[in-house]
């Protein structure tokens, strides 16, 4: 559901009323003046149960929006957590009595400016293994100031991570589509999400000569997110597609920022984007879902804000092709997502956070 309202009575008096019980989950534009600590308040006021967060855009059928909320209802939710202090390593997953005869799904939303995104994902596996099918994003603004950007009934939180587990099938796809350029090259000092050193050189140093001899640009702090964005990193994988990760930042000592840890020794590879490739990589991430699942009431699209401005017009059509092939399994399926600060899925078994990726999430009733 997609609720145009700026009033957090209304918002809340709508969310109320269609939700008839059922948990919600909320995704809101970062520039959308809606007044969230209110909205909670409101909400909780009317005993709605809810988590959320703040994107950068929403996705809302084939439509992608700087304005308004949407809204997807999960029916049969088993918990919902929130852990705080994720930067610090400072916190426990609780364990949850999954039965075996039931399938369950997991969706997070989480700050995807902080720190130890990586591990706090893998406490979350280690902890509920593979009971659970998993889906998210990052939440947080394009312009990177980190500020609070989760939500639930609890608060609202920066540098922490909300998780909901429900009873549901589903089925995931999962492609990113970037090409490389340059490789492999080994991050030989990293701290968290900061790349310091590549081949026991200056980050920035190494990364630079890369991009300039690549794109005939100079590339230096003031204009690194507009030419980084075509120039990702690819954490290199046996037997499945690199895992990128996203520089969007370098600091004054020249290391790189990225969207997610890169941890000491990783062997990486740059990346290039091709506006072709990406826009098929996404339509092979819908059939994906749509093979392994049949009879879909439902639609999540977690696509990545920095690939959205790298396609710019043709991102639309990244977005059309996506719907049009969803649409053809059910004509009235509810399709909502988001833009997001990196992207979560268990595509391939084991839960992960990617960037400049699209995943696709199909879901209702096996």
């Amino acid at each position: 559901m997609l609720i145009n309202s700026t009033d957090p009575h209304n918002v809340a008096k709508t969310i109320k009323e269609k939700s008839k019980g059922r948990n919600v989950v909320l995704s809101i534009p970062d520039n959308y003046p809606v007044d969230v600590e209110m909205l909670i308040e409101e909400l909780n006021k009317l005993d709605v149960q809810f988590m959320g967060g703040i994107v950068p855009k929403i996705i809302y059928q084939n439509m992608v929006l700087d304005e308004g909320v949407v809204a997807n209802f999960l029916d049969h939710v088993v918990t919902q957590f929130v852990i705080e202090n994720i930067r610090e390593k400072d916190f426990t997953v609780p364990h949850i009595p999954f039965e075996r005869e039931k399938d369950y799904c997991a969706f997070t939303m989480l700050d995807g400016l902080t720190g130890n995104i990586s591990h706090y994902l893998s406490e979350v596996y280690r902890v509920l293994g593979n009971n659970c099918l998993y889906l998210g994003g990052g939440a947080g603004s394009l312009t990177l100031e980190q500020k609070p950007c989760v939500f639930s009934n609890e608060g609202f939180f920066m540098n922490a991570a909300i998780t909901v587990v429900y009873e549901g099938s589903g089925s995931l796809g999962v492609q990113h589509g970037w090409e490389k350029i340059e490789g492999p090259i080994i991050a030989t000092k990293t701290d968290k999400n900061v790349i310091q050193e590549l081949n026991w050189r200056n980050a920035f140093e190494v990364y630079k000569e890369i991009v300039e001899a690549d794109s005939n640009k100079e590339i230096g702090k003031e204009n690194f997110f507009d030419i980084a964005k075509s120039y990702p990193f690819g954490v290199v994988k046996d037997n499945s597609e690199c895992i990128v990760r996203d520089p969007i930042a370098t600091n004054e000592k020249g290391e790189l920022i990225c969207v997610g840890e890169v941890f000491n020794n990783t062997v990486v590879d740059v990346l290039k984007g091709n506006r072709c490739s990406l826009v098929k990589s996404a339509e092979k991430a819908a059939k994906m879902a749509i093979e392994n699942f049949s009879n879909p009431k439902s639609g999540v699209i977690i696509d990545c804000i920095s690939r959205a401005l790298f396609l710019e017009d043709e991102f639309q059509n990244e977005l059309d092709t996506v719907v049009d092939l969803l649409k053809e399994q059910n004509d009235q399926m509810f399709i909502g997502g988001a833009l997001t600060l990196g992207e979560i899925s268990s595509f391939n078994g084991y839960l992960e956070l990617f960037n400049k990726t699209i995943v696709v999430g199909l879901f209702g009733k096996k």
